[in-house]
């Protein structure tokens, strides 16, 4: 099953947009937010650099992934694809 982690930030405003963004989509993946100043480790693990970064996983083994913000349309498409 897939899934997506989505790394975030307290004090990250990109990541905020990202988020706004985000709740706009009607998406059927779950979605699980990582705050990296609470889960270092989780970050860590999955060789996360920068925020926001989002990782798409099919039975836990990541199939791609996204950093920055971007466009409904672009995320929309991410999801999809």
């Amino acid at each position: 099953m897939k899934k997506v982690l989505r790394f975030t930030a307290s004090w990250c405003g990109p990541c905020k947009a990202l988020a706004m963004t985000l709740a706009e989509i009607d998406s059927s993946l779950p979605m699980e937010v990582i705050d990296i100043d609470v889960y270092p480790e989780i970050a860590q693990e999955y060789g996360v650099r920068s925020v926001p970064t989002l990782v798409m996983l099919d039975e836990n083994i990541e199939i791609k992934r996204m950093h920055g913000t971007k466009t409904k349309t672009d995320l929309e498409q991410w999801l999809i694809n």
